[in-house]
């Protein structure tokens, strides 16, 4: 893996530079070419560490960011999200039939013992009547109900949509085409 990593507000010492490769070099058993780039960035703001990684493939982006008190934590965390999105993705591609140029060959086979289903698993499901309701009411629902999310019927298009909370404090808004 060909690594590119910078920081901000924050110096990256030869020790934090040598555990990323470590860590994030774990990831290699999963790809069938190690010449993947692999772009970290390290941040500091106040007493929080924060670590970005994207690793861009033909036809696949993988992206975790994790913010953490210590940076090595962090990067802890991150690498075992990477890694669950990886075998995510193999197992969704590994339950289809595709071409021989899909991203089903982007990965390796890492073992034939280990079984990548058993990480995906519903343990809940929830059933309820979409309310019609503009995106402005749908957002004092989210905020009375204390969740992250909120599924309505937009009351002028009659589509389904989803308001959410943004890592900044902010609203997000997800429509249909």
């Amino acid at each position: 893996m060909i690594y590119n990593i910078r920081g901000e507000n924050i110096t990256v010492t030869p020790a934090l530079h040598e555990y990323v490769e470590k860590k994030v070099g774990k990831l290699e058993k999963y790809f069938d070419s190690p010449n993947s780039d692999v772009h970290v960035k390290l941040k500091v703001y106040n007493d929080e560490q924060q670590i970005e990684v994207t690793i861009p493939m033909p036809n696949l982006l993988l992206r975790a960011e994790e913010t953490h008190e210590d940076m090595y934590a962090a990067i802890d965390l991150v690498v075992s999200k990477l890694e669950r999105q990886i075998r995510k993705h193999k197992t969704k591609i590994n339950r289809k039939f595709r071409q021989p140029t899909d991203t089903k060959y982007l990965f390796a086979t890492v073992g034939k013992d280990e079984n990548i289903d058993e990480d995906i698993e519903v343990v809940r499901t929830k059933r309820f009547n979409l309310k019609p309701m503009d995106s402005e009411e749908a957002i004092l629902q989210m905020d009375m109900l204390g969740h992250s999310f909120f599924v309505y019927t937009n009351a002028e298009t009659g589509n389904t949509n989803v308001v959410y909370r943004r890592k900044d404090g902010r609203y997000g808004l997800i429509e249909p085409n």
